[in-house]
């Protein structure tokens, strides 16, 4: 863990040592932002990195192209990334997020692979280890439609082709036991979308709702017949010298679900999958404050809940504290796209290490 904790260092300091100089700014110049929009280059390559116990330490890198379709839509970013894990563990995707006719049209793809080599050491809380191999694969895509002021509808569809082999005798005799076998699925759905935030990368203030639904359908592709769906609100609120109070709050209920594609807990700090529940909400507050034009830092504090199916919410047992803090460089200023490095922790020792493109939410 030393090593990793040193790598993890060594690639902040790097950040450090290439970031420019810059004064600080009590407020952004819009009139310079849209000057200097032509200026900035178009592409964008992230360094990506991740420590947990799930997948031990990854290291990746992320490639983009931004793009404006006309002045009044939002940047539309097309790009790929991959990474390579310490477990042996490869994921790749391709994604592409468009904005265009004035935004009143805009589209999400993503197409997912890989081969993900998981090493629980408490897996679904039942205090005993397991090691298992899941053969990814998952195309996602959404398109929506502004029909009045900052409300949006639309269409989406899913498709996910999902294995889970143990990787000895014991441990597929633990998946078969628990029920946790991986799915084939398709699925339809419709989306009903408000954005009044001012940016989609890094908001000074606004709100989202995403409230959604997924049908899986064996007639689509899928194994299984069962219903996912989800609500989601976000907010934001500038005060102070630019800072930000951002805040998060996430439900997701399934009906005749299997139990793989049950609602995981989805916090920073714990690794996803291996705490389901037929439902999970989550709550979420996160201060973003200003330290420099291209520097902020975030601390950060929330708890998830799973419900339903015999398990009751208000059982401590089936609360998932986090907490956390980390510090992002702005990587284009115009976009307001950061480089973001942060800890998080949970109970019963998770805890993760994560760089990434963009805040949590």
């Amino acid at each position: 863990m030393a090593t990793r904790h040193s790598l993890t260092l060594a690639l902040c300091f790097l950040v450090l040592l290439l970031a420019p100089s810059r004064t600080f700014a009590q407020e952004p110049d819009t009139t310079a932002q849209v000057e200097s929009k032509e200026d900035e280059s178009p592409w964008l390559i992230v360094p990506l990195m991740q420590i947990n116990p799930k997948l031990g330490f990854s290291l990746g890198a992320l490639g983009g192209y931004l793009h404006y379709f006309d002045e009044q839509s939002k940047v539309s970013t097309f790009g790929v990334s991959a990474t390579y894990t310490s477990t042996q563990s490869v994921i790749a995707a391709a994604f592409g997020k468009a904005s265009f006719g004035k935004d009143h049209h805009r589209i999400v793809a993503l197409l997912v692979g890989g081969n993900i080599k998981n090493d629980y050491e408490d897996f679904l809380g039942t205090g005993a280890p397991l090691k298992s191999s899941d053969m990814l694969g998952a195309v996602v895509t959404r398109y929506l439609y502004r029909f009045a002021g900052n409300w949006f509808v639309g269409p989406q569809f899913l498709f996910t082709n999902y294995a889970v082999i143990g990787e000895g005798n014991t441990d597929d005799l633990f998946l078969e036991t628990l029920g946790v076998t991986g799915f084939k699925s398709g699925g339809l759905g419709v989306s009903a979308y408000h954005d009044s935030r001012d940016n989609e990368n890094s908001p000074y203030r606004g709100w989202l709702l995403n409230a959604n639904n997924i049908a899986y359908r064996e007639w689509l592709g899928g194994g299984e017949n069962f219903d996912v769906f989800r609500v989601e609100f976000r907010g934001f609120l500038s005060h102070g010298k630019r800072h930000i109070l951002a805040m998060r709050q996430l439900n997701q209920w399934t009906v005749d679900a299997p139990f793989a594609a049950y609602a995981p807990v989805q916090l920073r700090g714990y690794k996803r999958g291996q705490y389901l529940g037929k439902y999970m909400s989550s709550i979420e507050a996160e201060e973003r404050l200003r330290l420099g034009d291209r520097w902020t830092a975030t601390i950060f504090a929330g708890v998830a809940f799973l419900y339903g199916g015999g398990l009751e919410g208000t059982d401590s047992g089936n609360m998932y504290p986090n907490w956390g803090g980390g510090i992002q460089f702005i990587l284009k200023e115009v976009e307001r796209i950061v480089l973001n490095l942060e800890y998080a922790g949970g109970k019963k020792n998770n805890q993760g290490i994560y760089m990434i493109m963009g805040y949590a939410f």
